[in-house]
């Protein structure tokens, strides 16, 4: 297999071909909830605030300490938006006194994005001329005349009656689906949302079934409201998933606790297989190969909205927990947390947005496969997108040029080896593809995949959750038959 990585060095470009062996060694609303362990012995919290003198005092004498902060966010600096302390008492008295916006979960995932740093340099919701930037361009233009990528709209809509109630005020309070005070949105400006305009350029396509815009688009308001955010305080879910939400700021900290000289992320909104896990490893190794002494793996699952037929986040979790378990992948130099952005299924256009995320976390490689943030079809059948444009685009894309981007090819189950391995054109009869929709239809099934496609302790995980809802399910029909 060959591998060409874009490697940025000052202000050129250095292409190396790495010949590989063959060798292998919104949140979704669901009833039935598994109790997450952690992937790490203790809170990676905990371990994010330890004092970092021991880091620099390891260093050899007349060297530099190892830094992992090793791409700069986008902008020079992360945004943090959250209040400070000492303000939080009258700012959230005057965000009580303002005309309200009422927020949905999916904005609510947008405030989270926006507060921590994820979108820098976007310091709040789009106005009119970065909204048009973003959904023309794909990118963002900044006060020194630097361009970072932006290929995702971060907008607010409102209704007409919203709008009417705000008037002519300058700033308004937010407050969440539950009715709780989030912040404050000033020096607004309210512009058309064209919904049609805004679908066609981000997707591609105005066919209907395309998640995102049936749970956030279609419903809202025709109104956009933009301004400068500040959040009251760091949005949680007490869902028991918190300590995995690791921002940019912590991830960086970590990364640099570790002594990482390499970070590469992997974005995932599936149970993790065999095949993933060998496309990690090998990743690692390759760049071990480099002359890199101590890359460090981002495991970044989506953790905003995603389609009904995704498995749920915290099965999600709890899965990938056991893959660590399991020894599939090495807590040591992994690092597990949950990005928390909503899923638009855009395809190339979102793949831009991800990467971009990852690049303010602090990743320096970018690891990119087949059909990046690509779905079918809603109404034809076959792939709403081709499944080679988005690792082109991230080639290419502006703004994403410091980014060393990975690709990688497909991994399919190996029948003669029997494990997953890169799948080898030469002999592709003796390969299976176990596609998403196969596995989920193997769990809920109760038949097992081919040994070796994924570690038992996540396999069971997904059993479990397919069982449950089946018992569920069962139980509601029972219910409404005797009545």
């Amino acid at each position: 297999m060959s591998l060409t990585i874009k490697l940025h060095v000052t202000t050129s470009y250095l292409n190396l071909n790495l010949n590989t062996s063959k060798n292998t060694t919104k949140v979704a609303n669901f009833k039935v909830k598994l109790r997450t362990k952690p992937i790490y012995h203790c809170d990676p919290l905990l371990s994010v605030v330890s004092n970092n003198s021991a880091m620099h005092a390891s260093a050899q004498p007349g060297q530099p300490a190892i830094r992992s902060s090793l791409i700069d966010p986008d902008g020079g600096a992360l945004v943090d938006l959250v209040v400070p302390e000492s303000k939080k008492a009258s700012k959230a008295l005057e965000a009580e006194s303002l005309p309200k916006v009422n927020l949905t979960k999916v904005d609510l995932e947008w405030v989270h994005v926006i507060s921590e740093g994820w979108a820098s340099p976007l310091g709040g919701f789009m106005r009119e001329d970065q909204y048009l930037q973003s959904l023309h361009f794909n990118s963002l233009r900044t006060q020194d005349g630097s361009v970072v990528n932006m290929s995702l709209p971060i907008v607010l809509a409102i209704d007409d009656e919203t709008k009417e109630r705000i008037g002519s005020s300058p700033n308004v309070g937010l407050l969440g689906p539950n009715g709780d005070l989030i912040g404050i949105l000033s020096s607004i400006e309210i512009y058309k949302h064209n919904k049609e305009e805004r679908i066609a350029r981000t997707w591609g396509s105005t066919a209907p079934g395309l998640p995102y815009v049936e749970e956030a688009i279609t419903p809202a308001g025709n109104w956009l409201i933009g301004g400068d955010l500040e959040v009251l305080e760091h949005i949680k879910y007490n869902d028991g998933l918190d300590h995995y939400r690791l921002s940019p700021q912590q991830l960086r900290k970590e990364f640099d606790r570790r002594q990482a000289d390499a970070v590469f992320a992997f974005q995932l909104r599936n149970p993790v297989h065999n095949g993933h896990a060998l496309l990690m490893n090998d990743t690692r190794r390759r760049l071990l190969e480099m002359g890199y002494k101590n890359p460090i793996l981002l495991l970044h699952p989506l953790g905003g909205f995603t389609k009904p037929d995704d498995v749920p986040l915290d099965v999600r979790m709890e899965q990938h927990s056991k893959v660590l378990e399991d020894g599939v992948l090495d807590p040591e130099t992994t690092i597990v947390g949950i990005f928390p952005s909503p899923m638009h299924y855009a395809g190339p256009t979102e793949v831009q947005w991800h990467a971009k995320a990852r690049i303010n976390a602090g990743a320096n490689f970018y690891i990119v496969g087949r059909d990046p943030a690509g779905m079918g079809h809603p109404t034809e059948n076959r792939d709403l997108y081709d499944p080679d444009h988005g690792k082109k685009v991230l080639s290419m894309a502006p703004g994403l040029e410091k980014l060393n981007i990975l690709p990688f090819r497909v991994a399919a189950y190996d029948n003669v080896e029997k494990k997953m391995a890169f799948f080898d054109p030469s002999r592709a009869k003796d390969f299976l593809f176990i596609s998403g929709t196969k596995m989920r239809a193997f769990a809920k099934s109760g038949e097992n995949p081919p040994d070796g496609f994924m570690c038992p302790g996540g396999w069971k995980v997904l059993v479990n959750y397919y069982e449950s809802l089946q018992t569920e399910e069962a139980s509601e029909q029972q219910a409404v038959l005797s009545t």
